[in-house]
């Protein structure tokens, strides 16, 4: 590109041995004539600079010091806010400005918050909630009178969720209040790339520029293959029995980060590797979003300066974060999506360029075809598309009570502002009377109580606060953000750790021991949401689970699989992992069939605890929550029965005193679309469902206050308000739109209706081979032996699972 750029800015690179990229200069032209769009490029490429270098420019080119607060940047995590913060300083001043680069998330002290309303920096670091909270301040308007840009990092991880919604609604004000503003998306692995702008930019989406990097550079995906693949696999059963290979990958000079895709994974391997390589202790780190930030911020400094040799992560290191170099990059489990793999293999060889290359240890060995099939999927270029979400009438109730707590609001120009984000386009003028209703007195059931009279209507027609109070409260409780909650953990003599969610702490009693940021821990006592421990030194002890646990494998990750498996089947073995797998594959093979993209196999078995179905759709574990569910419903509409089920990512086992007789005929009737979703509702005892949902809306569209600080309600509390609210509700106010949003919620995200939908279309379309096998099959034991987990003591469990690998090992010799 022909346009000269500020010899500061390429003096900049040039110091550092980089020469700008075109797509970089790209931007930086596009950004200086005023444009707005989506930057899309490898991670590792420069895509920060790219967006960034933008603003330098101009400000070289205005040649004075920052009047006050002209750039946003929007990080979806606050654990990468002091990262990103160091990385925009750096070129800041390396470009030589003046200007000033801080945070302001949550983790951010109250003086540091006022002295920034006083003396605004020229870019401020901060993640959606926190937008939201300065928005809610009446001098708002002043603080963002200098505005020029903002930049949203990761927007993949932020689209397609509340948040993403709440940012929308959030840059739709922004834009009011500084007409012309330029707002930029960074993405390294996105499906939907044009869909991801549009929902950016809003209506100004078809003057937005869709600029790419470079394509993804190759990345080198291997697996540790186990000594012996075991041909009946069950979950989590090689996990650390693999860590002497994992050491000795470690061993290698340099700095690793060890990925794990749970917080409850990255403890048990950081203490792995603590207990087998004692000595690496002042090397080792433990990194998620539950520690305190004041240990993740010194990880994150020391991983930046390469004093560690492996850092134990979750995602909260897998997101822009620009340290260099990370020398490799470890995968514990499947990464269950193409996007995911890529994203943190990324982390290594972190430097345009640079290679990548990640080291993936199966969990089971099922798991061998899924990291060979992420090779393939990244090889031929396929990714996850993240689809955008559309009226939640929650989070609108939620912006406009900030709004209203804030300079307030005009209904009509609101209405239209509102209009103009993706989320709310179709937004209907009933629907738009309906929260305007409920926010000023909460509906028809509710309006005799003052709680659910936020926001008052006032003489000039502007929609304000209701008190003081009220703005208060509100300001404690914004944001979207899901969890159980939050438990406090302090040693008995002062100091904070981090925190757990309450449904974990719920199961201890004192004197148990559990392992958290890498301390074997005693508990004491809980009391106002606070557990009270002491350093312990006996092994034996819990591990923390947190809410996410268990990401579904994605769409397209599962139908690289079924082609693998069906290259299988024709005694193709082109991956390693494949072959790794050929006697476990041969067993199946011999006792029933292979799935295939063309080949639905289903396996019926008899025990002495009764007759299983087992089913392999291959459409991730929520969708065959719902289908397992379904299929019950309407087996026991040809004879009453019960069933018990188990589900993974591969199908779904139901067991039955008796099964009725079925062949292809009766199997198609139950395996249709036909009344889907009311069959569904019907199965799935759906008003329950709705009910837990129903929490969430409850408590960001205001309805149920979470509590003040160290005064918060308990996990149970909230449930127990959210749910006589939802009773109360559906008896008297039956058409409240909340409700129909708790249900539609429960169809899209927990049961995944439209996958499930796809999958029993695909099904139509495949050959269906039904084995009446005499044993359990290597398909069918990881789900009895997950079905089993559920009413057993671990104990028990494993002994059950180990006589039965006996018995099946010695029928497959």
């Amino acid at each position: 590109m022909s346009q000269a750029f500020p010899r500061a800015l390429t003096d900049y690179f040039a110091a550092r041995g980089w020469t700008p990229a075109a797509f970089q200069r790209e931007a930086w032209a596009a950004y200086r004539s005023g444009e707005s769009g989506l930057i899309h490029s490898a991670t590792g490429s420069g895509k920060s600079l790219a967006a960034w270098g933008g603003p330098l420019a101009e400000g070289i080119d205005n040649d004075r010091a920052s009047p006050g607060l002209m750039v946003l940047w929007i990080t979806p995590l606050r654990a990468l806010a002091a990262d990103t913060v160091g990385n925009l300083q750096a070129a800041a001043s390396g470009v030589g400005l003046d200007w000033r680069v801080e945070a302001r998330t949550g983790d951010t002290a109250s003086s540091a918050r006022s002295r920034q309303r006083q003396r605004p920096p020229a870019a401020l670091v901060t993640t959606p909630e926190s937008l939201s909270l300065m928005l809610s301040y009446r001098d708002a308007g002043r603080q963002f009178r200098h505005l020029q840009a903002v930049i949203v990092d990761e927007w993949h991880e932020l689209m397609g969720t509340k948040r993403g919604v709440q940012l929308e609604l959030c840059l739709a004000r922004l834009r009011r209040l500084r007409p012309g503003l330029r707002t930029w998306g960074l993405s390294a692995t996105l499906g939907n790339l044009g869909e991801a702008r549009d929902t950016l930019l809003g209506e100004d989406s078809h003057n937005g520029r869709l600029i790419e990097g470079p394509s993804a550079r190759p990345v080198a995906i291997q697996a540790l293959l186990p000594e012996g693949c075991e041909r009946f696999p069950w979950a989590g059963h090689l996990g650390t029995r693999l860590s002497e290979g994992v050491l000795a990958h470690l061993d290698q000079p340099g700095t690793c980060l060890l990925f794990t895709n749970t917080r409850s994974q990255a403890e048990r391997w950081f203490e792995t590797i603590l207990h087998a390589r004692s000595d690496w202790l002042e090397g080792l780190g433990l990194h998620h979003g539950s520690i305190d930030r004041r240990l993740r911020q010194r990880i994150e400094t020391g991983l930046a300066r390469g004093e560690f040799r492996c850092v134990v992560a979750t995602s909260s290191l897998d997101l822009g974060v620009d340290f260099s170099p990370v020398d490799r990059v470890v995968q514990i489990g499947s990464p269950k999506g193409i996007a995911r793999l890529a994203q943190r293999a990324g982390r290594s060889g972190h430097q345009p360029d640079g290679r990548s290359a990640i080291l993936c240890v199966p969990t089971h060995a099922l798991e061998l075809a899924e990291i060979a099939a992420a090779r393939r999927a990244w090889q031929a270029g396929v990714i996850e598309a993240r689809p955008p979400l559309q009226n939640s009438l929650d989070v609108l109730a939620q912006h406009l009570v900030t709004l209203a707590t804030g300079e307030g609001f005009d209904p009509t120009e609101t209405l239209a502002e509102v209009r103009t984000t993706h989320a709310y386009r179709a937004l209907e003028d009933s629907a738009w009377d309906w929260v305007l209703a409920f926010i000023t007195h909460g509906g028809p059931v509710l309006a005799a109580y003052p709680d659910f009279q936020r926001v008052v209507e006032a003489a000039d027609g502007r929609y304000r606060i209701a008190s003081r109070q009220q703005a208060s409260r509100h300001r404690m409780s914004i944001g979207t953000i899901s969890s159980d909650t939050a438990v406090s953990v302090r040693y008995q003599g002062g100091g904070y750790i981090g925190s757990i969610e309450e449904s974990f702490i719920a199961r201890l009693k004192p004197g148990d021991v559990f392992l958290f940021g890498g301390r074997s821990l005693e508990l004491i006592r809980v009391r106002d949401l606070t557990a009270w421990v002491r350093r312990a030194h006996r092994r034996r002890q819990a591990i923390p689970r947190w809410q996410g646990g268990r990401l579904p494998l994605s769409s397209e990750l599962a139908d690289q699989v079924l082609s693998l498996l069906a290259e299988a089947d024709q005694g193709r073995w082109q991956e390693p992992e494949m072959a790794a797998l050929r006697p476990l594959l041969a067993v199946q093979k011999r006792w029933s069939s292979l799935p295939g993209p063309d080949r639905l196999v289903i396996e019926r078995t008899r025990s002495r605890e009764g007759e299983h179905l087992f089913i392999y759709p291959f459409a991730g574990r929520l969708a065959h929550e719902g289908l397992a569910t379904l299929v019950a419903w309407r087996l026991a509409g040809y004879r009453p029965a019960t069933y018990s089920m188990a589900v993974n990512d591969y199908g779904f086992e139901l067991l039955g005193r008796e099964m009725p007789a079925l062949d292809t005929a009766s199997l198609g009737a139950i395996l249709t679309t036909d009344d889907l979703v009311d069959d569904l509702l019907g199965a799935m005892n759906a008003s329950e469902l709705a009910r837990r949902q129903f929490r969430d809306i409850a408590r960001i569209a205001g309805l149920v206050f979470q509590g003040y600080p160290g005064r918060g309600k308990s996990n149970r509390q909230l449930q127990a308000s959210s749910g006589l609210m939802f009773d109360t509700l559906s008896r008297y106010d039956p058409d409240n739109r909340l409700l129909e949003q708790a249900r539609r919620e429960v169809l899209e995200s927990a049961l995944e209706v439209e996958r499930l939908r796809h999958a029993l279309e695909r099904m139509k379309t495949q050959e269906w081979t039904i084995n009446h096998t005499e044993r359990l099959t290597p398909l069918a034991f990881p789900l009895w032996a997950e079905r089993l987990r559920n009413r057993l003591t671990t104990q028990s469990w494993e002994d059950r699972v180990a006589r039965m690998i006996g018995q099946l090992e010695k029928a497959a010799s």
